[in-house]
C-alpha cells in the first residue's frame, strides 16, 4: 500500500485557517497594507486622498525614481525628522523599491513607534513603474508601457 495515497499534497498538508481566523487574518492583512493601483487611484482621484506617501529610500534612489507628490523620508531620518514633516493626524503609506526590499516595513514600524497610523504599499515603486504609473526622476516625469504580467493593458484596472 502506497502513503502518497494518504499524504495530503503539499498545499493541504498543513490545514486551512477557520473561516472566521482567515476573516481575521485577512482583514488584518488590508488594514496594514494598500496595493499600487490603489494609492495611485487615490493620488488621481480630485481631492485630498486622505494620506501622505512616503518613500523611504535613499537620496540617490529618489532622484533615480519617486511617486509624484511623495515625501522623502530616508527610514534613517525618520525620529529626527517625521514630526516636522508629517501630520500626525494623516495616515501615511510608505514605499521603498519593491517586494525584495523590507525597507517599507522598517519606514512604517517606525512611524507607528512614533505613533503615526501607517500602512506599507505592496509592490513599492518597481510595482508603480510597472503597472504604468508616471513617476518624476532628477530629469523631470516619466512613465512606462505597462508589464503585462503586473497589470491589465487593455482595463482600467484589474477588477479585483
Amino acid at each position: 500500500m502506497s502513503t502518497a495515497t494518504n499524504t495530503p499534497n503539499p498545499v493541504l498538508r498543513v490545514a486551512p485557517a477557520s473561516p472566521a481566523a482567515a476573516a481575521a487574518y485577512f482583514g488584518a492583512s488590508l488594514a496594514f497594507h494598500a496595493d499600487v493601483s490603489d494609492v495611485a487611484s487615490a493620488l488621481a482621484a480630485d481631492g485630498d486622498p486622505g494620506f501622505v506617501v512616503v518613500d523611504s529610500r535613499s537620496t540617490a534612489s529618489w532622484d533615480q525614481g519617486h511617486v509624484p507628490g511623495a515625501i522623502h523620508l530616508p527610514t534613517a531620518l525618520i525620529a529626527e525628522q517625521a514630526g516636522q514633516l508629517l501630520d500626525p493626524s494623516v495616515p501615511v503609506v510608505t514605499y521603498c523599491w519593491g517586494p525584495g526590499c523590507n525597507g517599507a516595513t522598517r519606514a512604517a514600524l517606525a512611524l507607528a513607534q512614533l505613533g503615526f497610523q501607517v500602512k506599507e504599499m505592496l509592490g513599492g515603486f518597481e510595482y508603480w513603474v510597472r503597472e504604468g504609473f508616471g513617476f518624476e526622476t532628477w530629469e523631470g516625469s516619466e512613465r512606462r508601457t505597462p508589464d503585462a504580467l503586473t497589470a491589465p493593458l487593455d482595463a482600467a484596472d484589474c477588477g479585483c
